[in-house]
């Protein structure tokens, strides 16, 4: 008997077997071992059990000579280099003892007519890979979030604003608007915690959350929103008009935005370059615009100190539907915001200490970049650089972030600016500024003419109280609850409690509270987010694990960590329904919060038409005398026509109008001389802020009209549905 072959010898070719017959199937080739040689490689079957790729060995003739298993190529070299592998393989498989079955002389699908052969297929990815199914759930995220902007725009063409209540446009909005924000909440959750889906779908519905809660008011108002959106668009119409800055003995207390003239400057220049009449052309879609700016900055934080798309998105989220303060409204501070947010995030990326070193190259042109957006920041807006160099100082006493480059320059400029252009303004409001300090009580207090009242207003703005005691409450459980942020993400939570100190400094016209809220919230949505996610891992503990090993863990860490981790539900059940209805609530949450005030804040174009008519024929040092603030163009050509709002005078002061209207106003009023004249205006603007903020409700100004309108001492000008005009006569 002859011995087993050698692997040498298996190497080497054989004759071909003999022919078979097919009657005899087990019959082996004369001259050749019944038993099969032994072989390296797996048997067939077993080849095929362990093998991802499909075998058709059982429908082709066995004496077609086919290939040999060949390992995928992974070198360009060994893909050039395959079809030798190929054609050497097939003679050493042709050289082995082959057993002939009867299924092996099926006769061979005949092939239609024309039917041209291409080259053989020995890899699968020569194969056309089946790409619909795959393209389809890579899209499945398009499905909620075009249901929702459907329904939003089904709901903006069936909403009605002509008569809004205490509730704003809560209670005006159509129910498609609500089932809009529900799906949109659901399919933003479903998109952001699968694993694999793009962080384009998670950008994608950030934004149509914007846009179907900031975009709203300006698709269903025909003029802009708010009173001061409308005082700003006299100071860059002032800008324009002037040319220049001038002082507080030509513009009185209005004075103090050319002192601050940043922002009104380049909205002069934009409304120029856009050939505009006026920035109210588009002011009404600055709430939006505003919004938007934030997302790059804001983005740019939360990535320096995670890569966890759940984490990063859910935060962003969290974050737009917290900011209700209503900073993002045409105003230096909604611009003064996102550069803040820009100079946090140059800060906290190319400022911190990485390696034991305490620089970066190029820290030059960052240092610049930073003095520019300083500078911005500065001659724009009172508050914010103070908000700023408060944050700046609390992020240099951590060890990462312990560069005082940024401290210097930032205090540096906010010293510049306040010394030499702000001197006037500061000079004249320093003692009441050095009063506030350290009365708490006094800076959060509201005051007269702020307290909400009515259904409405009270639930409205227990909303908004009620959102933001959540994210801050949904932060300290993020805070407590996932022990790695608490340290490797230590600059954020600095960044959302320096700010507390502000309300210690000053009331700043009785808003400090709302824009310390403001300021700490992008810190805030961070470690809200975590407490709605299951643990998270840092940049920096990635490092960490990586340098400690594949774990990343040591046996006695995991051991504190169980230990002092929380109870809480399964991790599944726990990820699957708990932060959704969280979010759905915040998420609704924000409407009232955010637009329940609007019967204060709208003025229907009726309004701004009668307001336009008193401007139009009002002679240079006329005055407007109304109850209030609040109505459109308050402010119009302020450097040439006076303005007095009587609620805003002494307490004692209101009670004598309200107990004698006519007689006490005329008084008022009289000492204007020819030719300018003095006119009476109350409009709809005026007694929806008077009712809802608790100044002299709906019968006293009633009485305060019918005595204005009997009176022979006042002649009217022009009426409408949304106000009256009345000018002074003269005395008889």
């Amino acid at each position: 008997m002859r011995p087993p072959a050698t692997p040498r010898e298996r190497s080497a070719p054989e004759p071909a077997p003999g022919p078979q017959t097919p009657d005899a199937p087990d019959r082996v080739a004369p001259g050749l071992s019944a038993t099969p040689p032994p072989s390296d490689q797996p048997p067939p079957s077993a080849a095929r059990e362990f093998s991802d790729e499909p075998t058709r060995a059982d429908d082709e003739p066995t004496g077609v000579n086919k290939p040999a298993h060949v390992d995928e190529p992974e070198t360009s070299e060994a893909a050039r280099t395959s079809q030798e592998s190929v054609t050497a393989t097939s003679q050493e498989a042709s050289a082995r003892p082959v057993r002939v079955t009867a299924r092996a002389h099926r006769p061979p699908a005949r092939e239609p007519a024309g039917f041209v052969a291409g080259p053989p297929v020995t890899d699968l990815s020569d194969l056309a890979p089946a790409a619909w199914p795959a393209r389809v759930a890579a899209a499945w995220p398009a499905v909620p979030l075009i249901v929702a902007l459907s329904l939003w725009v089904h709901a903006m063409r069936h909403t009605d604003v002509s008569a809004l209540d205490d509730f704003g446009l809560v209670s005006a909005l159509h129910p498609a608007f609500w089932a809009g924000l529900a799906v949109l909440t659901a399919g933003f959750w479903c998109t952001v915690r699968h694993p694999r889906r793009g962080g384009g779908w998670p950008l994608a519905y950030v934004l149509g959350l914007l846009v179907m809660e900031r975009a709203t008011q300006a698709v269903l108002y025909p003029a802009p929103l708010y009173a001061w959106a409308w005082k700003h668009d006299a100071v860059v119409d002032h800008l324009l008009t002037s040319g220049g800055l001038q002082s507080a003995d030509q513009l009185g207390d209005m004075a103090v935005y050319d002192q601050w003239p940043g922002f009104f400057a380049a909205q002069a220049a934009l409304v120029r370059l856009l050939g505009v009449d006026n920035a109210a052309m588009y002011m009404a879609w600055w709430p939006l615009a505003s919004s938007v700016m934030l997302l790059l900055p804001l983005l740019l934080i939360y990535r320096t100190f995670t890569e966890d798309r759940r984490l990063i998105w859910t935060a962003v989220w969290l974050f737009c539907v917290g900011n209700w303060v209503g900073q993002d409204y045409f105003s230096p501070q909604s611009v003064a915001f996102a550069l803040h947010l820009g100079v946090l995030a140059v800060v906290l990326r190319r400022y911190g200490r990485s390696g034991g070193r305490d620089g970066r190259p190029g820290q030059a042109v960052w240092t610049v970049l930073l003095s520019v957006l300083l500078i911005a920041i500065v001659v724009s807006h009172q508050l914010t650089p103070g908000m700023l160099v408060v944050t700046l100082v609390a992020l240099a006493f951590t060890r990462r972030h312990r560069h005082w480059v940024p401290v210097v320059t930032s205090v540096a400029i906010f010293l510049a600016w306040c010394l030499t252009a702000a001197l006037p303004f500061l000079s004249a409001a320093m003692p009441e500024m050095i009063r506030s300090i350290g009365d708490v009580g006094a800076n959060v207090e509201t005051g007269y003419g702020a307290t909400p009242t009515g259904t409405g207003a009270v639930a409205t703005s227990w909303a908004a109280r009620l959102l933001s005691a959540s994210v801050l409450l949904l932060a300290l459980a993020g805070v407590l609850r996932q022990r790695v942020l608490r340290h490797r993400a230590l600059p954020l939570l600095l960044v959302a409690a320096a700010p507390l100190p502000m309300l210690v400094a000053s009331s700043y016209g009785s808003e400090m509270i709302f824009r310390v809220l403001l300021f700490m919230l992008p810190g805030a949505a961070f470690f809200a987010a975590a407490a709605l996610l299951p643990e998270v891992r840092t940049l920096a503990a990635a490092a960490d694990a990586a340098a400690r090993g594949k774990d990343g863990r040591s046996p006695d860490v995991s051991a504190r960590r169980r230990r002092l981790r929380p109870p809480s539900l399964p991790p599944l059940r726990y990820g699957a329904w708990v932060p959704l209805p969280v979010l759905l609530a915040g998420t609704l949450a924000f409407v009232p919060s955010y637009s329940g005030k609007d019967r204060v804040n709208y003025f229907p174009p009726r309004e701004v038409a009668l307001v336009q008519q008193l401007f139009d024929q009002a002679p240079d040092d006329s005055l407007v005398v109304a109850a209030n603030r609040n109505y459109p163009l308050a402010y119009e050509r302020y450097w040439r026509v006076d303005h007095y709002w009587f609620l805003d005078d002494d307490r004692r002061h209101v009670e004598e109008i309200v107990r004698d209207p006519a007689a006490v106003l005329a008084r008022d009023m009289g000492a204007v001389e020819a030719p300018a004249r003095a006119y009476f205006l109350l409009t709809q603007g005026q007694v929806a802020n008077s009712e809802m903020n608790g100044q002299l409700d709906e019968a006293q100004l009633r009485r305060v009209r019918e005595s204005v309108a009997g009176s022979p001492r006042f002649e009217r000008v022009a009426e409408n549905s949304a106000g009256v005009l009345y000018v002074l006569g003269p005395a008889s």
